[in-house]
């Protein structure tokens, strides 16, 4: 048995595979209820497992990881001795998604553009959520090769003068505003804010008589329905903004075999997505932006391929 396990900063999922890689069970949790991993391992509770691997929202060295949008530390020899086990991995949440790229069918992608459908080589992941996580998949000839990045915390380049504005009203909490912080849950709500403080508006209060409210589902959800314009451009700029950053992604792994976009916002605004401010953006770089068309977009609808590329991963070593 493999226990695999996507480790974000909302959510934690664990399941387990059997030999035929068909996952037996699933289970979920929220993330921050808990003061480490370890308590969620216990209970979980896996019998009968053989190897693990844990993707997680951070950067993994030398068998530890600072998750970075939770506050905890994941230390690889404390997994195997939780789980009794030498054979286990951590990896970076966005490299276990690559993996999982492999195991997805067709109806659990969304093509956004089509380009060169023949076209082969690299191939790049973003995926917006509670943060903004990116991954290369080299190609050697033969297969991909999934590599972790850091790419979602580069410096945000505003590439107009409302997007400066944005940069400001970003720089004067932040100080540093990397692409994460508006590409992602938290990112979208301030890109509202930024709005609504703009136009005069005073009550920023979006969850007012609401229980449990999560702003940025709000925004996304009034921008989908069109019930608010504050909302609606809110999603208009974070689509564009994601669609650049995408482009720019592209570019600098040249991935003719095709750029994905994953994580848990993509599938819930698809219809914005559809709607063609991302590819344009995708598509707005100068000269290269004929290269640009040539590249397959699509978009990742399957919530577990996290999960699913961390099994496979385990089953591969």
């Amino acid at each position: 048995m493999i226990l695999a396990g996507d480790i974000g900063g909302t959510k934690t999922r664990l399941a387990v595979f059997d030999k035929n890689m068909r996952c037996v069970r699933q289970e979920k949790y929220l993330s921050r209820q808990y003061p480490d991993l370890e308590s969620i391992l216990r209970h979980f509770s896996a019998q009968n497992i053989k190897k693990a691997c844990f993707g997680i929202a951070g950067p993994v060295r030398d068998g530890i990881v600072h998750a970075t949008n939770l506050p905890w530390i994941i230390d690889l020899n404390t997994i195997k001795k939780e789980l009794n086990i030498d054979r286990a991995w951590l990896i970076n949440d966005l490299e276990a998604n690559a993996h999982g790229l492999k195991g997805l069918s067709e109806n659990q992608i969304f093509s956004l553009q089509e380009g060169d459908p023949q076209s082969v080589g690299n191939r790049a992941l973003i995926s917006a959520g509670t943060g903004l996580g990116e991954a290369g998949l080299y190609w050697d000839g033969d297969k991909h090769h999934p590599f972790a990045t850091e790419g979602g915390h580069v410096d945000f380049a505003p590439r107009d003068e409302k997007e400066l504005e944005l940069w400001i009203y970003f720089y004067k909490q932040f100080r540093h505003i990397s692409y994460e912080r508006l590409l992602s849950g938290s990112g979208l709500y301030h890109i509202y804010r930024f709005l609504a403080e703009r136009s005069g508006k005073t009550n920023l209060d979006l969850c007012e008589g609401i229980e449990e409210c999560d702003p940025a589902q709000v925004v996304a959800q009034r921008g989908l329905k069109k019930e608010d314009k504050l909302c609606v451009e809110a999603l208009d700029i974070f689509v564009s903004i994601y669609g650049a950053e995408a482009g720019n992604l592209a570019l600098k792994y040249l991935s003719y075999g095709g750029l994905y976009v994953g994580g848990g916002i993509a599938p819930k605004i698809l219809e914005v997505l559809k709607g063609g401010k991302f590819i344009e953006s995708f598509l707005s770089k100068g000269r290269f932006s004929s290269l640009l068309k040539t590249i397959p977009v699509r978009i990742v609808l399957e919530e577990n391929t996290a999960l699913m590329g961390a099994a496979i991963y385990a089953d591969e070593k």
